[in-house]
C-alpha cells in the first residue's frame, strides 16, 4: 500500500474545481470549514469532522474562509 500525509492550508474564497485522484482520500479539517460536492451533493464538514473521497470519484472543493485540513491518501500499488 502507497501512502502520503499532506498538510493543506485554503486562502478563503478558494474553489478547486471537479476533478479526481487515483487515490482513496481521507482527511479532517483542522481549521475552518470545506464545502465538499461529490456525486451532485454538498457537505458541509467542519473543524474536527473527516471525510472521505473514493479513488476515481468526481468531487470539487469550495473554502470560504481560511481552511486547515490533514489529508491521508492511499493507493493500492503492485508489486
Amino acid at each position: 500500500i502507497y501512502s502520503e500525509v499532506l498538510f493543506a492550508s485554503y486562502p478563503a474564497g478558494t474553489k478547486l474545481p471537479a476533478h479526481t485522484h487515483e487515490t482513496d482520500n481521507y482527511g479532517v479539517i483542522t481549521r475552518g470549514e470545506l464545502l465538499l460536492t461529490m456525486n451532485s451533493k454538498q457537505t458541509k464538514i467542519g473543524v474536527g469532522e473527516w471525510y472521505h473521497v473514493p479513488a476515481l470519484i468526481e468531487h470539487s472543493a469550495e473554502f470560504n474562509v481560511e481552511t486547515d485540513e490533514i489529508e491521508f491518501w492511499f493507493n493500492q500499488v503492485e508489486s
